[in-house]
């Protein structure tokens, strides 16, 4: 039996690795990937970090080059992967977990390959796991190509013609910003953009946000409860430079369909020929058979990562602590405040078993 298995090996794995390498505990990640990296390598071809590579590296390693640069999706990819090798931290890669029980003094999983069984359990899967298509991408004719951002790799994959791209986070932006280069492109969204540039007064807008106390602000203080409350920003101005030029239209939700016609909330409407849906993702912790884990949305049950049930853990959640939970320059803080709920439940493991034992 291992001490702790690690569920995913992308940033928040490899952050709570780093930290249970430096103990006496065996521990093992476990990734569905063919390489360290590869969540990153699959999305969009034309990704950018809105991090520099300063605010881009986990703890003990720092990102090569220019700390001002900002990295691509290759870059942070095989980043994660030197990472892994550099501080060998023990991954069992192409191995799909398909199922996680709470069994007498640990958990037992099951994956493709075997049955493992361990004492403690760090759920690190991300935020980002089943694809959200609203119930109105059912209702288009079948002539109508539709694609979850998610899929979407460059410009070519998507038919001539115009686009609307539905969602207004960070990758429908980018995304909109992309297609807009040689196409009509329209982009609903349900709240007003609020876009942050990337820099300011030649420092990147991170370094303000850690300055004024933004970036790391913890769930239940009061700066953390105001800037949550004022939602997602949009890191970079090049989307609204579009938008104020006319090249990226704007318009508000999408509340019904009928066939090739799209009717937003305001009243106007649009035939489309192209859509991609960048409207976020689902949890999908089917996989995750253990009682008082989720609650009934099927959302992990936890407080600031620790969850109610003994032994079991979740990192790299959104605002699982703090702002910066989800973000790789802030998934390390949350790793090292785990590690020590990880080893009182282990002593006390050990404690139990040793009374289990002697009675």
């Amino acid at each position: 039996m291992l001490d702790v298995i690690i569920i995913g090996a992308g940033q928040a794995g490899l952050s709570m690795g780093f930290f249970l390498k430096q103990q006496e505990v065996s521990f093992l990640l476990l990734d569905a990937g063919e390489r360290v990296g590869d969540s990153w390598r699959k999305r969009y071809d034309s990704l950018i970090l809105f991090t520099p590579k300063s605010y881009s590296a986990l703890p003990g390693l720092a990102f090569e080059g220019d700390q001002d640069a900002f990295p691509s999706k290759g870059e942070m990819a095989d980043y994660l992967e030197t990472y892994a090798e550099h501080f060998s931290l023990p991954i069992q890669l192409r191995t799909h977990v398909q199922k996680v029980q709470q069994v007498d003094m640990g958990f037992k999983v099951v994956t493709n390959k075997e049955i493992l069984y361990s004492k403690q359990i760090v759920i690190a899967s991300g935020a980002f796991q089943a694809p959200f298509l609203p119930p109105a991408s059912q209702q288009y004719s079948k002539d109508v190509f539709q694609i979850h951002s998610s899929a979407y790799i460059w410009p070519k994959q998507i038919p001539e013609g115009p686009v609307l791209v539905v969602g207004g986070g960070n990758s429908g932006a980018q995304i909109a910003t992309e297609l807009a280069e040689d196409r009509e492109v329209t982009i609903a969204i349900s709240h007003p953009f609020k876009f942050f540039p990337l820099h300011f007064l030649g420092k990147s807008i991170f370094f303000w946000l850690e300055i004024l106390g933004f970036l790391y602000a913890g769930i239940d203080t009061k700066r953390g409860v105001w800037f949550r409350k004022k939602g997602d920003r949009i890191f970079g101005v090049e989307c609204r430079n579009l938008i104020r030029s006319g090249k990226v239209r704007v318009k508000s939700r999408v509340v019904d369909v009928q066939g090739e016609r799209t009717i937003f909330q305001d009243g106007s409407s649009m035939d489309v020929k192209n859509i991609i849906w960048s409207t976020g993702f689902v949890p999908d912790y089917k996989w995750l058979e253990v009682n008082g884990a989720l609650d009934e949305k099927g959302e992990p049950l936890h407080y600031r990562g620790v969850s109610p049930v003994e032994g079991l853990f979740f990192i790299g959640l959104p605002w699982q602590r703090q702002r910066g939970s989800a973000l790789v320059c802030g998934v390390g803080r949350d790793a090292e405040y785990l590690l020590s709920f990880i080893k009182d439940a282990l002593r006390k493991a050990e404690i139990d078993s040793l009374e289990k034992y002697i009675v």
